[in-house]
C-alpha cells in the first residue's frame, strides 16, 4: 500500500468518527426534547409551575398624621391581604368545601365568592378580602390552599375616630385621601412603592427574595395644630348639647390667639372613619360645617357695627342712641327688640343685643363704613388653609342699597361667613386690633407669625370691655351663661333666623343660636365659637344654647393650656388680678349674636 493510499484510508476514518459523535450528540438532543415535551411533560410542568420568578410590589407606608403634643390622629398599620387566582383554584375542587368552611371563619359568603371567581375564570389574581390583621388571614393561610395566598399591604387607622374625622378626614382603601386633612396633603403623606424579584411557589408564598429591584420610600408625617384634649373636650361639649336640644347640626371652634393655630375644630353630626359599613348613609356626618358651611351671623355682627361707629367718628363710648319704642318701621319691614330698651349706649346696646339700636346706628352712618371693618377682619375671603371644600363666606355690595339691606347688615343678615371665619375675626379683638391668619398646621416659631394691624388698640380695648359686660353676672346682658368662675371672658350672643333654601326663605321657627368670645380678657390665649342649628323647644337663643357650650370648652381648654386664672371674684363682679383699670393696655375679641334673643 502506497503512503497516498494508507493517508486517505486514516482520513476517511477520521471522518467516520466525527460523522459518529455528531449523530450520538444529536440522538442525545433529540431524546432530551421527547423527554421533555412528552414523557415527563406534566411532572416538569408541575415543578416549573411550582417556582416562578415575579416582580413584587412593596408597599410604602403612609405617612402618620399628628396632633401638636405628636398624638397620632391616622397611622398605617401593617396589614394581609388576602387573593387567589381564580384560573388556578378552579382546578381543585375538591379543596373547595375546606375553602369554603375558612371563608365563612372570616365572614365572606362563599356562594358570592364562587360566582366572582367563575365571571373572573380567566384571570390570574382577584382580591378575597383586603387588609385584615394577619390573625384573621391565618384562618384562611393555614390550610395552604392551591391558588390562595396573602398581600401584604397597609391599613389606615383613626385612633380618635369620630372625634377628629371632621378635620384629619379619610383615606380609601387604597390608602389615597379623600377627605379633609388626608385629601389636602396627600401628596405629603403619600410614599412611593418599591418592587421586589421574589421565587413564588404555586400557592403564592414566597420561597426567596431574590434582590430589591426599588426601596419602597415611605410618606411623610404631618404634625397639625390640633390638640387632642381639647379636640375630644369641645367634641365631647357640642355633642352633647346638640343632642339634648335636638338640633341638626352644630360646630366649634378653638383658636389659639397669639399664633392663629386652630387648636379644635368639631362638627355634628359626625362618624367613625374606621367603621365604614353604613358611610354611604352618613353623608350628612361627612361635611366638616365649621369650615366649608357658610351661614348668616345674625347678631355676632353688632360687634364689627360698633367698630365701625367709633371709627367713624360719629359716636363714641358716652354716645347715646334712642331706641324707643322698642321698634322702628323700615322702608315696608319693622325691626323690633324685646322689650323698650329706651336710651341706651353702644355698650348696652351690645349687652342688649338691641336690634333697634344697631339699626339706628347704621342708617346714621350708612354701610360703607361696616362693610369696610367687615372686609378687614377677613370676611368674604379666603381663609387659606388649603382645606377641601373651605368657604370664603358671601360678602355682597349692591351697587344701590336700601334702607332695610343697611339695617339688616348691622345685625348680620344679607351676607354669610363660616364660624372658622368667625373665630379668625374676633381673633382680631383678642390680639389687641391685629389680623393674623389660621393655621391647621403646627407653627414652630411663634414669635414669627405675621400679622397686621386693621383696627385701632384703643377702639379694641373699648369694644372688649364693652363685650365683656355682655357675659358679666348681674349686668343684665344676654351672655351671663358664658361666664366662668376663674377667667374674665369677653364675648357676645347671636341668635340668626334659619334659611330654609328650599322654601326660599327664612323659617321664623327654626334659629341657629351662636356665640363668639375669648378669654382670659387681662391677657386672651384662646377664641372660641360655638354654634347649634336648629335646636328644639322653649329655648333657641345664643345666650341660652350655645354660651353654656362656650363656657364648659373655653373653661376645660384654659385648664389645660394651664393659663392661670385672672379673677379674684365677688359674687358679682370679678377683678382682674393684673391691670384692673387699664382698659386700654388690654388685648381683645368681641362677641358675637345673632339676630334675635
Amino acid at each position: 500500500m502506497s503512503a497516498r493510499q494508507a493517508a486517505k484510508k486514516h482520513t476517511s476514518w477520521r471522518l467516520y468518527f466525527v460523522f459518529m459523535v455528531i449523530l450520538s450528540l444529536l440522538s442525545t438532543i433529540a431524546w432530551k426534547v421527547l423527554d421533555l415535551q412528552v414523557i415527563n411533560n406534566e411532572t416538569l410542568q408541575f415543578q416549573g409551575d411550582a417556582r416562578t420568578v415575579r416582580n413584587d410590589v412593596i408597599a410604602a407606608h403612609r405617612g402618620n398624621i399628628l396632633d401638636r403634643n405628636g398624638q397620632p390622629l391616622a397611622i398605617s398599620t401593617p396589614v394581609q391581604s388576602l387573593v387567589l387566582n381564580p384560573r388556578e383554584i378552579l382546578q381543585y375542587p375538591e379543596q373547595w368545601d375546606r375553602f369554603a368552611e375558612a371563608l365563612l371563619s372570616i365572614n365572606i359568603n362563599p356562594d358570592v365568592l364562587r360566582n366572582r371567581i367563575q365571571e373572573n375564570a380567566g384571570r390570574e389574581f382577584m382580591f378575597i378580602k383586603r387588609r385584615i390583621p394577619p390573625v384573621e388571614a391565618n384562618q384562611v393561610l393555614r390550610h395552604s390552599f392551591n391558588g390562595v395566598w396573602a398581600e401584604e399591604e397597609y391599613k389606615r387607622f383613626y385612633p380618635l375616630g369620630e372625634v377628629a374625622v371632621h378635620v384629619v378626614g379619610l383615606a380609601n382603601s387604597d390608602e389615597v385621601g379623600q377627605e379633609g386633612v388626608e385629601l389636602a396633603y396627600d401628596d405629603w403623606l403619600e410614599g412611593t412603592p418599591g418592587s421586589k424579584q421574589v421565587l413564588k411557589d404555586r400557592n403564592g408564598s414566597i420561597i426567596s427574595e431574590l434582590r430589591i429591584n426599588q426601596v419602597a420610600e415611605p410618606g411623610n408625617d404631618l404634625v397639625l395644630s390640633i390638640d387632642s384634649e381639647i379636640q375630644f373636650l369641645a367634641y365631647k361639649a357640642l355633642k352633647e348639647e346638640v343632642t339634648r336640644r335636638y338640633a341638626n347640626a352644630g360646630t366649634a371652634v378653638v383658636l389659639n390667639v397669639e399664633t392663629g393655630e386652630i387648636l379644635a375644630m368639631v362638627s355634628q353630626p359626625s362618624y367613625n372613619p374606621n367603621n365604614r359599613a353604613n358611610l354611604s348613609q352618613q353623608l350628612d356626618g361627612l361635611k366638616n360645617r365649621a369650615i366649608a358651611e357658610a351661614l348668616e351671623p345674625g347678631s355676632t355682627v353688632k360687634t364689627f357695627t360698633v367698630t365701625a361707629a367709633l371709627e367713624s367718628g360719629l359716636f363714641d363710648t358716652e354716645s347715646i342712641i334712642d331706641t324707643s319704642p322698642g321698634y322702628i318701621r323700615i322702608d315696608r319691614s319693622v325691626i323690633r327688640d324685646p322689650v323698650n330698651y329706651g336710651e341706651s349706649t353702644l355698650e348696652r346696646i351690645l349687652s342688649k343685643s338691641s336690634q333697634v339700636g344697631a339699626s339706628r346706628i347704621a342708617l346714621a352712618m350708612g354701610q360703607e363704613p361696616m362693610l369696610d371693618v367687615l372686609r378687614r377682619v377677613g370676611f368674604g375671603q379666603s381663609l387659606g388653609t388649603g382645606f377641601p371644600g373651605e368657604s370664603a363666606g358671601l360678602l355682597v355690595n349692591h351697587n344701590r342699597w336700601s334702607d332695610s339691606e343697611i339695617a339688616t347688615l348691622a345685625y348680620g343678615y344679607g351676607f354669610q361667613v363660616s364660624p372658622l371665619q368667625l373665630a379668625q375675626a374676633y381673633m382680631v379683638y383678642a390680639n389687641g386690633g391685629i389680623y393674623k391668619p389660621v393655621s391647621l398646621l403646627k407653627i414652630e416659631d411663634a414669635d414669627n407669625v405675621p400679622g397686621i394691624r386693621v383696627i385701632s388698640e384703643d377702639i379694641v380695648a373699648s369694644v372688649t370691655q364693652m363685650l365683656e359686660s355682655v357675659v358679666r353676672p348681674g349686668g343684665g346682658g344676654t351672655g351671663t351663661r358664658a361666664y366662668i368662675p376663674s377667667h374674665r371672658v369677653a364675648g357676645k350672643t347671636g341668635t340668626a333666623w334659619y334659611y330654609d333654601v328650599q322654601r326660599g326663605g327664612y323659617d321664623d321657627e327654626n334659629y341657629i343660636s351662636l356665640f363668639a368670645g375669648f378669654a382670659p380678657v387681662s391677657n386672651p390665649k384662646i377664641v372660641t365659637v360655638v354654634t347649634i342649628h336648629e335646636p328644639q323647644g322653649k329655648e333657641y337663643g345664643g345666650g341660652q344654647v350655645a354660651a353654656p357650650v362656650f363656657a364648659n370648652i373655653t373653661a376645660g381648654a384654659l385648664r389645660i393650656l394651664n393659663v392661670p386664672p385672672d379673677i379674684i371674684s365677688n359674687a358679682s363682679e370679678s377683678l382682674s388680678l393684673e391691670g384692673l383699670n387699664s382698659a386700654a393696655s388690654r388685648p381683645s375679641l368681641a362677641g358675637l349674636s345673632g339676630g334675635r334673643q
